[in-house]
């Protein structure tokens, strides 16, 4: 699929990008993002039902890339989306429409998907790519961007650990089963082929594994997902975000949910990862009172959702 507007060309990102793409970015981040980039076409390439990433194209030259996940099932949403984590344009040819044509694309693509809105986050001191959503429509989400300085958790301040409560554990791809029945108990649905993708991105593509699975007496009582990576949303320090947090009904309220995010802050202090970070759905009452229990705080980061018409 190609588009065409004036000299410029769009169409989707290729292995053979991988070096324009870094060399276009690296002066924009102010470093090199090569793994993350690396990571991110591998990803595409091996589920390209869950990514839509375009190249713009002048000439012989990239001049512009974007590069968007699709969200199915994170914390229990129900309708599909797209998440835009990356879009960016060479200085020379800033604007001049690039971006604008990059985000139509990633519209039109969406539509034909049938997914129905497109989210993301920016920093609130970023006034560029806020001043550049809000030209695309964008508008506040409900959702609410929060934040966590590792040492400064509630969960590591606390002398009596919460882990003891169960016996936590890297995720692996064998407790797939444990994890589709307790979404099933939680939401209520068969969310087989989410929580399929959910596990294989935790387990491949992020740049440091730090899912984890809690068991109490042997039994699967809840699992995290999570990624730590350096990329996406503009950032240029290392950021662990937990994508999916779940705990069987049976053991609500034991410490299960603690103990998992305990050990995930251990292992991201020793992997010298300072910041965890997530997003909540405002209605979220009872997970928004976890986490803000658990230490985490508003981020500097603000959460946009932009619905697109059929």
């Amino acid at each position: 699929m190609k588009r065409q507007s004036s000299a410029l060309q769009l169409r989707p990102l290729a292995p053979g990008d991988l070096d324009a793409v870094v060399a276009l970015d690296a002066p924009l981040a102010g470093r090199t993002r090569r793994a993350y980039f690396e990571r991110r076409l591998g990803a595409a390439l091996r589920q390209p039902e869950l990514h839509l990433q375009f190249a713009a194209v002048s000439g012989q030259d990239l001049v512009g890339h974007a590069l968007a996940r699709v969200l199915e099932g994170e914390f229990g949403r129900t309708r599909p989306g797209l998440r835009l984590e990356v879009i960016s344009v060479a200085p020379g040819a800033q604007r001049h429409g690039v971006g604008h044509a990059l985000h139509a694309a990633l519209e039109d693509e969406a539509r034909k998907r049938s997914i129905g809105e497109l989210r993301t986050a920016a920093a609130w001191r970023d006034h560029d790519m806020l001043r550049f959503l809000d030209f695309l429509g964008y508008a506040l989400a409900a959702g609410h961007v929060l934040e966590c300085t590792v040492r400064g958790s509630a969960l590591l301040a606390n002398p009596e650990p919460a882990r003891d409560t169960a016996d936590v554990r890297t995720l692996s791809a064998k407790d797939l089963e444990d994890v589709v029945r307790i979404d099933r108990h939680i939401t209520g649905r068969e969310r087989r082929a989410y929580m399929q993708h959910a596990l294989d991105e935790a387990l491949r593509e992020s740049g440091v594994r730090v899912s984890l699975a809690a068991r109490v007496e042997g039994i699967m009582a809840g699992y995290l997902m999570a990624r730590a990576d350096l990329g996406d949303f503009g950032r240029t320090e290392p950021v662990a975000v937990i994508d999916t947090l779940g705990v069987a009904p049976e053991y609500a309220h034991h410490g299960v949910g603690h103990a998992l995010l305990e050990q995930l802050l251990l292992n991201l202090e020793a992997l010298r990862i300072e910041r965890v970070e997530t997003v909540v759905e405002a209605r979220a009452l009872e997970l928004l009172g976890f986490f803000y229990g658990a230490g985490f705080a508003p981020a500097q980061r603000l959460a946009f959702v932009k619905p697109l018409a059929g």
